[in-house]
């Protein structure tokens, strides 16, 4: 089962307080205040694992506590540190304070660790008040509390390139036919009822992942359908391509409805690359692009996933999209040479 959005509550371990000891050894006969401090308190921590796809996990168990510290010993010991607990979730999980909806982070990369709740401090013993004018101190400090927050676990895939289209309209069976994913495919609307992932191969070692996500329908940036389902998927995504069907009635206006969709959700994702893809043409007989307005796409394809026609060409060009979008991403990074 996929899950994308979860809420837990956790709590980071409670530090030890300090000790109260005084040393009575025969070989020591001044002695002395020899509490230790506590221990400190263990860390929640969320930590990104490519291993795994969904946030499944997390409806099983919605409470997760580290543990605390241990107080502090006589003859100066100081308790042992609670251990920390590390939440594994799939890169791309997005962690928000679930009451106040402030986003405390997020994780992208394979091994990438966020800090989600942090452990109290361990009290002092007596020895740490110690001085000249007060040799005998008594005074011992509580260990601090963890932070303990309610936060919620948010899930937006990674991929190079997103499918976007209306139900049937050949997502899947495309992510089939150029990848090794099994997505289910089905001659009715909203076969698709959670993203899929795939990876394309390419000749020379070249390769890229694909994003099959549930369709849209008129409305999905109000959350009509699938619609925020989709839209959240598709937001981490380089470059979009517009599934248009060729046996549907106006391609003009399945384009636009499409795009009006992304662009209420998103400015900033509307603004992305993206390319027209007409499916199906094996009902045609021959290829066949129709002449519409596509204002900033950087190419239109015919293709038929079923009879694998027209695929090679649209993977090439999507390869050289993405290739340029990373060129351009690291030329941003890059530190400007000095003269």
């Amino acid at each position: 089962m996929f899950i994308d959005q979860v809420r837990i509550h956790i709590a980071a371990g409670t530090g030890g307080s300090g000790c109260v000891s005084f040393r009575r050894e025969w070989r020591e006969p001044l002695g002395g205040p020899d509490g230790g401090d506590g221990g400190r308190g263990g860390d929640v921590r969320m930590r990104a694992d490519r291993n795994l796809t969904t946030l499944l996990d997390y409806t099983y168990r919605d409470r997760w506590e580290a543990e605390r510290g241990e107080h502090g010993m006589g003859n100066n010991k100081t308790g042992r540190s609670g251990k920390d607990i590390v939440l594994p979730v799939p890169p791309g999980t997005i962690a928000r304070h679930a009451d106040t909806r402030a986003v405390v982070g997020e994780v992208l990369e394979h091994g990438d660790e966020l800090l989600l709740a942090r452990g109290g401090r361990g009290g002092k013993g007596n020895s740490f008040f110690v001085s000249s004018t007060h040799q005998s101190p008594r005074e011992w400090q509580p260990g601090e509390e963890g932070e303990t927050l309610p936060v919620e676990l948010e899930l937006k895939l990674i991929a190079d390139v997103g499918l976007v289209g209306q139900p049937n309209a050949g997502k899947s069976t495309l992510l089939s036919v150029i990848s090794a994913a099994r997505p289910k495919i089905g001659a009715y609307p909203f076969t698709t009822l959670a993203p899929n992932l795939g990876v394309v191969p390419l000749s020379d070692h070249r390769s890229f992942v694909v994003a099959d996500i549930p369709g849209i329908i008129e409305g999905a940036h109000t959350g009509k359908g699938l619609g925020l389902q989709f839209l959240r998927h598709i937001e981490r995504t380089r470059l979009l391509a517009f599934l248009i069907p060729i046996d549907v009635e106006d391609w003009q206006q399945e384009y636009d409805q499409l795009r009006h969709e992304v662009a209420a959700y998103s400015a900033e994702l509307s603004a992305r690359p993206h390319c027209v893809v007409f499916t199906k043409q094996d009902l045609l007989g021959e290829p066949w692009i129709p002449e519409i307005d596509t204002p900033g796409a950087f190419a239109r394809f015919s293709i038929s996933a079923a009879g694998r026609e027209g695929l090679e060409p649209m993977l090439d060009a999507w390869w050289r999209e993405l290739l340029r979008l990373r060129q351009a991403e690291w030329s941003a990074t890059d530190p400007v040479p000095l003269p």
